[in-house]
């Protein structure tokens, strides 16, 4: 056998492994239609997708053998072991009735929060798939308990592109738990560096004792996605930089962690610099306001 030969087939081998691929469709086990924008990730490791609107997904993996995780608001989550076609059934969750309180709304005042000292905005074409910012409660918001509108600073390059808005309560560890709504909450952000608010009046929520998380989660999908040449300096050629709009403008704080979220799991990450010597280092959190109304 030819070294040419040779070498050629273990490229091919390599070819083969290093862009495995699986795809298929994310289907609900009773309507059988597809459902759209699931979230998909692989068990331990970084790479994940979301389902299109009619639910197809592709995903391309470097493991030769995967597990897969597909989750998504009202369905109990799944892990299967990926494979090139795939069809997914997501069985819906049972909504539990409680017992029905009736608060009564004014809407006569408001305020919004969540403005920090630094409002230097930067938007990361690479940042993070999910982002989330802490809310903590004061005894003030009493007076203006119910959740009116939730404020994105977004950059986006397209005409218009879609992203997931999440509301989670504190667990007892202090990281993101149980989502406040049962089913995903779509938005819509319009081309250009703008600020705009999503209302959440229709749901009622309250702001909780504990604090909320609120986060948004940026879709990879064929509708969201934004190419644009690039010039490599050590190839001295043009090569197509692709990533998925809209980009949620970031905060600089002072933090001794930041949260991130992996493989359908929150963790807090220590983002220390011992070095420093101090106890707190900068992080970039999401530019995300609430306005809060009685």
């Amino acid at each position: 056998m030819s070294t040419t030969l040779l070498w050629s087939i273990v490229i091919c081998l390599c070819y083969q492994i290093n862009i495995a691929q699986i795809s298929g469709k994310v289907i609900d086990k009773t309507t059988k239609e597809g459902i759209p924008y699931v979230s998909i990730w692989i068990e331990n490791g970084s790479n994940g997708t979301n389902a299109e609107a009619d639910g197809k997904f592709t995903l391309l993996t470097s493991e030769s053998k995967s597990t897969v995780i597909f989750s998504a608001l009202g369905y109990e989550k799944k892990i299967l072991p990926g494979s090139r076609e795939m069809i997914v059934e997501l069985e819906p969750t049972a909504i539990e009735l409680s017992e029905v309180v009736v608060v009564k709304k004014y809407g006569t005042k408001q305020i919004e929060i969540g403005e920090t000292e630094n409002s230097l905005l930067q938007a990361y074409e690479n940042g993070p798939r999910i982002g989330i910012k802490f809310f903590p409660y004061i005894e003030k918001y009493k007076k203006t308990k119910f959740i009116k509108q939730v404020v994105l600073n977004t950059d986006c390059r397209i005409q218009e592109a879609i992203l997931k808005i999440h509301l989670y309560k504190v667990n007892q560890d202090g990281l993101p738990g149980e989502e406040l709504m049962n089913k995903d909450f779509v938005v819509s952000v319009n081309k250009g560096v703008k600020r705009t608010a999503f209302n959440l009046s229709n749901f009622n929520l309250l702001m909780p004792k504990e604090g909320i998380f609120v986060g948004f989660e940026r879709l990879k999908i064929e509708s969201n996605k934004y190419e644009k040449s690039v010039f490599d300096a050590n190839t001295q050629s043009n090569f197509i930089q692709t990533s998925f709009c809209p980009f949620v403008l970031c905060n600089r704080v002072e933090r001794s962690y930041d949260y991130l979220f992996s493989e359908g799991e929150w963790r807090k990450e220590n983002v220390l610099s011992e070095q420093k010597g101090t106890s707190k280092t900068t992080i970039y959190e999401p530019a995300i306001n609430l306005v809060l109304t009685n």
